[in-house]
């Protein structure tokens, strides 16, 4: 990576963004596992690099992170900004007969998206055994057209695990059981020109973003008191429904947008400001200001409508949040699936973060 892609600083916003960081911390994160309901090892992660650039933060009763920067003047309203660590994944539901296990979804995500990927099977005394999502009619050679004929589902699909065991018993003897939890490989990689591709990219690139906005201020101070909550229930819908700072007037999720040809506006090189999901209308006045703030900067953005979505502000909302909302997020394509983003829409998620951090117009 050149000098100048290491640093990139808009011509207006009076802070350079360290691009190598952001994507580190983004490579990194994405290795963790974090299925929710499992996001310990991820969480500590963050707090480690708060600690590194000396950012208070304390988890929740629900074991999120929340990250506080005092604000310039201390009496304006707060703002917060969320992103989430926790990802897709799955719990064991069923031993078989033949030793492989049957699957449970967290989150939302086609079964068809997951087939033949490399897994973890996390037990409940600390052991991790590697194994592969299967079709049961996996081999041509056996099954024929029945192969690609076969519905992928809960009951077709099992993980093929890699130790001795072709038995109930034997599964059971190496300590896999009911419940345990199953993380996808997430197979980071920054590819050529810019791309990264990777597994869990919603919405590990977003937390890499604010961690990488928070650098960039060096202890400069943003304009109102700023807290980023680092959920891990989101995926699941109640990630943000507890533990927003009641000072909270302004709250902007920063999730993945998703893309389409034909379908959608956003795309892999700028952020999206979504007005609208399956929850609503996000806040008019909040999502224009960030047009208006992304303008101002030379910020490349898109605006942009999901109808199979909802975020974390949409989740807060729900709860009975009183507060303006927004969302905003780097462009990300084949969302739950295999992903994949550019440095261009990370910077420009970052950028537009930051630019909100110093905007004084609350």
């Amino acid at each position: 990576m050149s000098d100048t892609q290491n640093q990139s600083k808009s011509a207006l916003l009076p802070f350079a963004l360290d691009v190598a960081y952001i994507e580190r911390i983004l490579l990194e994160l994405c290795c963790i596992p974090s299925p929710t309901g499992k996001t310990e090892a991820a969480i500590a992660y963050v707090e480690q690099e708060c600690a590194a650039l000396a950012l208070a933060c304390h988890r929740t009763t629900k074991g999120a992170l929340l990250i506080t920067l005092p604000g310039a003047d201390e009496q304006r309203p707060h703002r917060t900004l969320a992103a989430h660590v926790d990802t897709l994944g799955a719990m064991v539901a069923f031993i078989k007969k033949n030793g492989r296990v049957q699957l449970t979804q967290i989150g939302g995500y086609a079964w068809n998206a997951i087939e033949g990927e490399y897994c973890l099977i996390h037990t409940a005394d600390g052991k991790q055994f590697s194994g592969t999502i299967m079709v049961t009619t996996a081999s041509s050679h056996v099954f024929g057209n029945r192969t690609s004929k076969t519905e992928r589902n809960e009951e077709t699909i099992e993980v093929r695990i890699d130790a001795m065991t072709t038995s109930e018993a034997q599964t059971r003897a190496l300590g896999i059981e009911v419940g345990d939890f199953v993380s996808l490989d997430a197979r980071a990689v920054a590819a050529e020109h810019g791309f990264i591709k990777s597994r869990h990219l919603d919405d590990k690139a977003a937390v890499a973003c604010l961690l990488g906005a928070a650098k960039a201020l060096d202890g400069a101070r943003p304009a109102a008191t700023t807290h980023f909550f680092i959920s891990n229930y989101e995926e699941v819908g109640h990630g943000a429904t507890a533990g927003i700072p009641a000072e909270t007037e302004e709250l902007i999720a920063i999730d993945m947008a998703a893309i389409a040809e034909d379908y959608q506006t956003s795309d892999e090189f700028s952020v999206t400001i979504c007005v609208k999901d399956s929850s609503g209308p996000y806040d008019h006045a909040l999502s224009t200001r960030l047009r208006s703030i992304a303008t101002a900067y030379d910020i490349p953005y898109k605006v942009d409508i999901y109808r199979y979505y909802s975020s974390d502000a949409s989740a807060a909302l729900r709860a009975g949040g009183a507060f303006r909302t927004a969302l905003i997020g780097p462009g990300v394509d084949a969302s739950h699936s295999f992903e994949r983003t550019h440095r261009g829409a990370l910077v420009a998620t970052t950028q537009l973060c930051l630019a909100y951090m110093l905007d004084t117009q609350q």
